[in-house]
C-alpha cells in the first residue's frame, strides 16, 4: 500500500464546517452546486467557505450535476476550486473539456460507466439511490475496478461506525479515496466535528493496521 487514502466531506454548507472538516484530518472539501439539493449553496457561500482553507492544506471540488456550461463558468469565474465533481449524465467529451482535475460519480461498480470515463477519478455510489442520501451498498464490488488500478472513492452510507468495515471488504488493495456526507452530519446539513474526526481515525486506523501487517 502507498499514500493515505483521502477523505473527502461533500455538501459543506457553511464556513466554519470547511475548517472543522480540514482540523479533523479531511483531504478534500466538497461544495454542492446541485438544484434542489438541500446542501446546495450559492456562489457566496461557496466563496466563503474556500476563503476558509487553503488549497495548500485541502482540495476545494465544486460540484455539479448536469450543469450548463454558462453554470459552471459563472461559478468557476468567482470561487478559486481545484477540482470539479460531476454527478450528472456528462459525456466523456465534456469532461475532457475541463481544465482542472475531475471526480465523475458513476452508480455503484459499474463496469459500463468505468470505461465510459476513463479520464477520471470515479466516486462509486450507491447503484440506484444517489448520492447524498446515506444508503449503504456492497461495498466490496468495488475491489476488482480498485485491483485493475482504477482511481476509485468508496461513497454511499459511509459514516464512522462503518466505513472501517467497508474498508476491509475491499480486500488487500485500499481505494484512491473515501467520501461522506451524511454520515458525519448534524442539523440542518451542518457537518459534526467530533463524527468527522471519528470517521478520519476510522481511516486511518485500517491503513495503520495494514502497514502493519506489511511490516511482518
Amino acid at each position: 500500500m502507498s499514500g493515505n487514502v483521502r477523505i473527502k466531506v461533500c455538501g459543506i454548507v457553511n464556513p466554519d464546517d470547511a475548517r472543522s472538516a480540514v482540523d479533523a484530518g479531511a483531504s478534500l472539501i466538497g461544495v454542492n452546486f446541485v438544484p434542489g439539493s438541500p446542501r446546495e449553496v450559492n456562489v457566496k457561500m461557496a466563496a466563503a467557505i474556500c476563503e476558509v482553507v487553503d488549497p495548500s492544506e485541502v482540495e476545494r471540488v465544486a460540484v455539479f450535476r448536469d450543469a450548463t456550461w454558462e453554470e459552471i463558468d459563472r461559478v468557476m469565474r468567482r470561487v478559486e476550486f481545484e477540482r470539479i465533481q460531476f454527478h450528472g449524465s456528462e459525456t466523456e467529451e465534456e469532461l475532457e473539456a475541463v481544465d482542472l482535475p475531475v471526480i465523475k460519480a458513476i452508480a455503484g461498480a459499474n463496469r459500463e460507466a468505468v470505461e465510459r470515463y476513463p479520464g477520471a477519478i470515479l466516486l462509486l455510489d450507491h447503484p440506484s439511490e444517489g448520492g447524498g442520501k446515506g444508503q449503504v451498498w456492497n461495498w466490496s464490488e468495488a475491489s476488482e475496478l480498485i485491483a485493475e488500478g482504477h482511481d476509485v472513492i468508496l461513497a454511499g452510507g459511509l459514516d464512522p461506525e462503518n466505513v472501517g468495515q467497508a474498508l476491509e471488504e475491499l480486500g488487500d488493495l485500499l481505494p484512491w479515496g473515501v467520501d461522506v456526507a451524511t454520515g458525519v452530519e448534524g442539523d440542518g446539513y451542518r457537518k459534526d466535528p467530533a463524527r468527522m474526526k471519528a470517521f478520519v481515525e476510522a481511516v486511518r486506523s485500517v491503513e495503520a493496521g495494514r502497514r502493519a501487517e506489511e511490516a511482518e
